[in-house]
């Protein structure tokens, strides 16, 4: 990934969404683009705007925390993209480093802590959307990923890449947005890792619509919404997720599922629920052959 162009590309982006009278900026005359001119959002940030073109070019070492800041304010940057913006300009100072896939593992404890949670599906994902643990309602809402794709199953594969994502995603075009405004996260975060930087060239050389939403830019954190599943054995839920960054594995968000309570989806995640446990292995059953010795064991004893 080229840092420098992707700096470039997504000030450009959040540079076109903001129109002048957003701004507070009379504009006057013909204008050649719906949004803002470089030279006004270098006013609205203070600064003249020939340095405002050169760190919008990519050329960001020594800039100041105050005039990124000035940046964003400018260019009205939620707090998403503003990290996002200082994930970039910290990148783009820096000489590339060896590209390196480090696999962050799961803690114990998070898995025994997903484990306990037996009524509500959960997941943990690395920022590359590797699903890299589950517990088992989670393993079930997901299990045409878990069948489709190699181990761990990769959720931005499965969505772009996979015939079935869209039965299991009814609003296929929500999730596809959000998959791709995650990995634009995770790419300026960690932008010589080969697991994020290969994953990338595979989607952009293999699907258009990943493509063209990369183009866009767009940013967003997975902390908190609402996602639309359909499931073959229990049909549509809707149900609340909350993320939850995983503080002794930075890198990991934990992901846990609701359905409003009384709803058709509580109805059918309680229904999901029964059917996994149904499936779930029981406990051996010893053969009689077994029960012979055992009983032979005992009574020599």
């Amino acid at each position: 990934m080229e840092i420098a162009n992707d700096l470039r590309e997504f000030l450009m982006t959040r540079r076109a969404k903001v129109t002048p009278e957003q701004a507070g900026i009379i504009a006057g005359g013909r204008r050649r683009v719906s949004g803002l001119r470089r030279e006004e959002v270098a006013r609205l940030a203070g600064v003249s705007t020939e340095y405002y073109v050169q760190i919008e070019r990519g050329r960001v070492s020594g800039v100041s925390d105050e005039v990124l800041h000035a940046i964003a304010t400018a260019l009205q940057l939620d707090d998403t993209e503003t990290t996002h913006l200082f994930d970039l300009a910290r990148a783009a100072g820096k000489r590339a480093g060896p590209g390196r896939t480090v696999r962050q593992p799961v803690p114990e404890g998070v898995q025994a802590l997903i484990d306990t949670m037996v009524n509500a599906p959960a997941i943990v994902q690395n920022g590359h959307l590797d699903v890299v643990a589950a517990n088992a309602l989670g393993r079930a809402l997901y299990g045409v990923v878990y069948e489709r794709t190699p181990h761990p199953p990769n959720l931005a594969r499965f969505i772009f890449l996979d015939d079935r994502a869209e039965e299991v995603f009814p609003d296929w075009k929500k999730a596809a947005d959000d998959a791709v405004a995650l990995l634009h996260v995770e790419a300026a975060r960690a932008p010589y890792s080969k697991a994020v930087t290969g994953l990338i060239g595979d989607l952009a050389t293999r699907s258009e619509a990943f493509r063209t939403r990369w183009a866009a830019h767009d940013v967003k954190a997975h902390q908190r919404g609402t996602k639309l599943f359909r499931h073959p054995v229990v049909g549509e839920l809707t149900l609340r997720f909350e993320g939850l960054q995983v503080a002794s594995a930075p890198g990991l968000t934990l992901i846990g599922y609701t359905a409003e309570p009384g709803s058709p989806s509580a109805e059918a995640l309680q229904l999901l629920s029964s059917w996994t446990a149904s499936e779930a292995p029981g406990p051996a059953v010893p053969s009689a052959g077994s029960e012979t010795a055992e009983g032979d064991r005992r009574a020599q004893a």
